[in-house]
């Protein structure tokens, strides 16, 4: 496994799903984790409560990264807890599939606030707490950002938004030794799929047929990605975009 012990980890949206995965892998390989969530401080305490109980170190930070507010009070937490930071995963994401005659106004900020604005602005403000040897920012896209998928009309755009970032910021961000790439998941078992009523339906056997694995990815398949690109086995990748589908495209 990968060590990340002394470095500390920002994760957004980690109260459950990849999130809550991502957490618990680098806090497993040594790094002290801040549990960012929004609303879910049950979920995060659980989290935090697993890591700690199996030797880690983890605080749980509420802040919705859609305000700037919020994400300046976060990092400042993050750095009273943990001092400075090497990794930021921009996990912090919501979804809604509807076809394009019931699309509004109000869904599209409501996607894009949180998926791309609030990654923006904690990437922003992690700016300040990188120390002089860089970092790690691994965002969270998913593989419909290239899958023409119905439905998903807004949530695809905004994981296109999250491609296109990623790529500006890995070169924009390089001379201050901060790497910048994405993780684009395919299916993945998590409360989100059950939400909106994935899970159990014939789209999920859709899904499972059409991934060359033969299953829906778990929080876990994702984590193990993001735990390299949070290591140094990964320091000569920037601007890259890792499909972790289980083969679906």
């Amino acid at each position: 496994m990968s060590s990340l012990k002394g470095k500390v980890a920002v994760v957004t949206g980690a109260s459950k799903g990849i999130g809550a995965g991502v957490a618990k892998k680098l806090a497993a390989a040594g790094a002290s984790v801040v549990v960012n969530y929004a609303s879910s401080k049950e979920g995060a305490d659980r989290v935090v409560a697993e890591i700690v109980k199996n030797g880690g170190k983890a605080v749980a930070v509420r802040g919705d990264v859609g305000k700037h507010d919020d994400v300046k009070s976060l990092f400042a937490e993050a750095k009273s807890a943990f001092g400075s930071l090497d990794i930021l995963v921009n996990n912090a994401g919501i979804f809604d599939f509807q076809p394009l005659e019931e699309v509004t106004e109000a869904e599209f900020h409501r996607q894009f606030n949180i998926n791309v604005l609030g990654l923006i602005l904690s990437t922003q403000e992690a700016l300040k707490y990188f120390g002089p040897n860089g970092g790690s920012v691994i965002n969270i896209s998913s593989i419909v950002s290239l899958s023409a998928v119905p439905n998903s009309v807004i949530y695809s755009a905004t994981k296109g938004a999250v491609d296109a970032v990623t790529r500006v910021l890995a070169s924009e961000l390089a001379a201050r030794k901060i790497r910048v790439n994405t993780i684009a998941p395919g299916g993945v078992d998590t409360e989100g799929i059950e939400r909106i009523g994935i899970k159990g339906s014939d789209q999920e056997k859709q899904m499972v047929a059409a991934t060359p694995l033969g299953r829906l990815g778990q929080p876990d398949d994702i984590a193990k990605v993001a735990l390299f690109l949070a290591s140094d086995d990964s320091g000569w990748i920037t601007g890259e975009r890792l499909s972790a589908s289980g083969g679906y495209r």
